[in-house]
């Protein structure tokens, strides 16, 4: 007799599974985890091999990490989380936010790189003010000139109020 003396059936009882239904759900489940340690592996040789040849920061690279991320989620929820045997509707009701926020970090990452780039779409400044500040680091803006006559005109005053 068990130590905890429980009266309760085995699960195989309880969930109403015969011992062939139990083998073909734990191979379903060992296949989901070899496929996805396969591709954890190879993640992790590209990542690795992606320095030294030059990939850092490429998007194919980008693109790639993220499709095999995505795919491993997809194993998970699938798989792990039972959502594979569930009805076509409830797929749709579980997935589709998810899909619709996804989509939404994708246009916002778009959207950001097309403004955060140095020399990616900047920002058009009117000539004249580059024209502006180019004389003003010359020496000879309007605003110099305004501050040159302004003070021409105070040492004319004092010299007269010396005279």
């Amino acid at each position: 007799m068990s130590e905890f003396h429980d009266d309760y059936p085995s699960y195989e009882t309880l969930a109403h599974h015969s011992e062939e239904d139990g083998k073909k759900t734990r191979k379903v489940l060992w296949r989901v985890f070899w496929y996805m340690l396969a591709i954890t592996i190879f993640e992790l040789i590209i990542g690795s091999m992606a320095p030294g040849n030059g990939w850092s920061g490429t998007l194919w690279l980008k693109v790639l990490f993220i499709g095999l991320t995505i795919l491993k989620a997809g194993f998970i929820v699938m798989a792990f989380m039972h959502l594979g045997h569930e009805t076509t509707f409830m797929k749709y009701v579980i997935l589709l936010p998810y899909a619709i926020f996804i989509s939404y970090a994708i246009f916002i990452i778009l959207d950001e790189g097309v403004y955060s780039g140095d020399s990616i779409n900047r920002t058009k400044v009117d000539p004249l003010l580059i024209k502006q500040q180019q004389d003003l680091k010359a020496g000879h803006g309007a605003h110099h000139e305004a501050a040159t006559s302004g003070s021409d005109q105070h040492e004319a005053h004092s010299e007269e109020a010396h005279h």
